[in-house]
């Protein structure tokens, strides 16, 4: 006799007719705030909240659809990552992007991920060359039909991907923790005339090293793709627009 499903009391299914019904286990609703924190970060990167934009708690619990309370804990949330600056008794604003702090942030990106990318090229398991390789071919069609934010989100998990294949938790965390903080400058930098292509290009290169095993070739065109994005932003801080804007 095969073995029957249980719920929670785990009593089998021939549990008399007069016993009361048995429910499944709800599985909780994400909290509030997560909610808030996900639909925020989105709409900071993707640009529907510009730099130094006032956030009006009003305003945006209405439009969110939840209380001032996992609103503010959402906006601190934002604020660790680097994307939203709290004021004693004024509205949060978003971040401005400094072009400064982000030249020093890309900098330690490219120092983790160029390093994490020599040591994946030793580590990596032949699943993580498939997946980076699925990863690839998305990009490349997803550039081709212009689908920026889809891009994007594929972009973002090929970098942690390469990180992960490192095998070093630490690395890992640094690289987290950092993105946080990074994510809206690299959408930025990908809408620059001819960027999003070359980004393209260097990620064809660096799967390719990898794939070779070849872990200093690996680690020389991170450093190399990590800086050029850097560039790119940094110039685009400097023109007149981004100044009048952030």
């Amino acid at each position: 006799m095969s073995p029957t499903m249980t719920f929670d009391d785990d009593r089998p299914d021939d549990t008399p007719d007069t016993a009361p019904p048995r429910r499944r286990r709800a599985v909780p609703p994400p909290p509030l705030a997560d909610m808030a924190v996900d639909r925020l970060r989105d709409m900071i990167i993707y640009g529907d909240l510009a730099p130094s934009a006032r956030l009006i708690e009003p305003e945006l619990s209405e439009k969110l659809g939840i209380s001032r309370t996992p609103l503010r804990e959402a906006l601190k949330l934002l604020a660790a990552d680097g994307l939203v600056m709290l004021r004693p008794n004024r509205n949060a604003i978003v971040a401005p992007l400094d072009a400064a702090e982000l030249t020093h942030l890309f900098e330690a990106e490219g120092c983790i991920e160029s390093f994490a990318a020599r040591l994946a090229a030793e580590r990596m398991t032949a699943a993580d060359l498939r997946r980076l390789r699925g990863f690839q071919e998305k990009i490349e069609a997803l550039q081709g039909a212009g689908a920026l934010e889809e891009y994007f989100a594929i972009n973002q998990k090929i970098h942690r991907l390469i990180v992960s294949s490192a095998k070093n938790p630490a690395l890992v965390e640094a690289h987290d923790r950092l993105l946080g903080r990074l994510v809206r400058a690299r959408y930025f930098a990908l809408g620059a005339q001819g960027r999003w292509k070359e980004s393209v290009l260097e990620h064809r290169e660096i799967l390719s090293a990898l794939e070779a095993r070849d872990g200093k070739t690996a680690e020389h065109l991170f450093v190399h793709h990590v800086g050029r994005t850097g560039e790119v932003v940094a110039a685009a801080c400097a023109s007149p627009r981004a100044r009048q804007a952030g």
